[in-house]
């Protein structure tokens, strides 16, 4: 089902990290942010829910989430797209 994008959605690409959830899939996203002192890079990660209505998403794949209307208690986001997954050696 194809669906309309609305405004300015937030976006964010990341790893999924779990997968045990019906329809959801939990998603690590990195950043690199400069620190204000040091002028080093430090790794910020995040996790968010993300909704996944055909449980397709596995752990190790690279997907992007787009903001949306609350889904349950903690969901508030839900996958976009699969952009790569990872080889099986």
């Amino acid at each position: 089902m194809a669906r309309k994008e609305r405004g300015n959605r937030k976006t964010r690409v990341g790893v999924v990290v779990s997968d045990r959830m019906d329809k959801t899939v939990v998603v690590q996203v990195e950043q690199l942010v400069m620190h204000p002192l040091y002028k080093k890079y430090v790794r910020r990660r995040k996790k968010f829910k993300a909704h996944d209505e055909e449980n397709q998403y596995q752990v190790g794949d690279m997907v992007e989430i787009i903001e949306t209307r609350p889904l349950s208690k903690e969901k508030r986001w839900r996958v976009k797209r699969l952009i790569s997954r990872p080889e099986i050696k």
